[in-house]
């Protein structure tokens, strides 16, 4: 009896060892990969590096004729149109995830959930003609002209709304984007506000926390990770479009 169980001991212990090592295995695998990834762009890139130097991430001259490039202006948008898209998708996929979860009926959930993850569907190239030929003009004939002539003058803002309103610009794009990233934030804040315990939130309730309360101080702490997730989740969604 006691060399059976021995025996059983030992093979558990085989198989943790063997189980620690493949998931460890795994883990190396995925960063390899993008060390791969990374190596397989830097020798891409190598051509234009020799060519233009680091000069093309600092110059923002785009002149084919005079094969003159600098990557300086598709950087800044990249940037602004993504921080931006984010400062306006976050606090409002943040508000559906908390309606789904805390404050809709229970009948409407389901529906809701659906229509949100059906949004996540949608290509983003069907979002950019969207906002191309839909979007686009109207912001321009409806809202452009008042945010040049109250908001146009104020210092660092104001940039955002100067200029002819053509209805594309910095701030149009920033929206676009922020539309087509909200499905996404709000779907994984949803499903992790959903994995909050319910005797923690009802422990709460029963100290007397009011419903935002419980929300800020227990949801929101115990899902964080998760919730820190889904914007990464959504940033990358913004930088893996392929036509900004």
């Amino acid at each position: 009896m006691q060399t059976s169980s021995a025996q059983k001991l030992k093979r558990q212990q085989q198989l943790d060892a063997l189980f620690v090592g493949s998931t460890r295995f795994f883990a190396i695998l995925v960063l390899a990969s993008l060390g791969g990834i990374l190596f397989s762009l830097i020798l891409g890139a190598m051509p234009s590096i020799e060519k233009f130097g680091f000069g093309f991430f600092t110059s923002s001259n785009w002149d084919a004729v005079a094969s003159e490039y600098g990557a300086l202006a598709p950087i800044y948008g990249t940037i602004v149109t993504s921080g931006l898209a984010l400062l306006i998708a976050v606090p409002v996929s943040f508000g559906i995830a908390v309606f789904l979860t805390e404050l809709c009926p229970v009948w409407l959930r389901k529906p809701l959930g659906i229509c949100v993850e059906l949004l996540a569907g949608i290509p983003s190239i069907i979002y950019g003609m969207w906002g191309l030929f839909v979007f686009a003009p109207f912001f321009a004939e409806h809202f452009q002209p008042f945010f040049i002539k109250y908001l146009g003058a104020i210092p660092v803002i104001g940039s955002l709304f100067q200029g002819a309103p053509m209805g594309i610009g910095i701030f149009t794009a920033s929206l676009i984007l922020a539309i087509m990233i909200i499905p996404f934030i709000a779907s994984v804040m949803r499903d992790v506000f959903e994995i909050t315990p319910q005797p923690l939130k009802e422990a709460a309730y029963g100290l007397g926390s009011t419903q935002w309360e419980v929300i800020r101080n227990v949801v929101l702490p115990y899902t964080k990770a998760g919730v820190i997730g889904g914007i990464i989740l959504g940033l990358a969604a913004l930088w893996a479009k392929p036509w900004q």
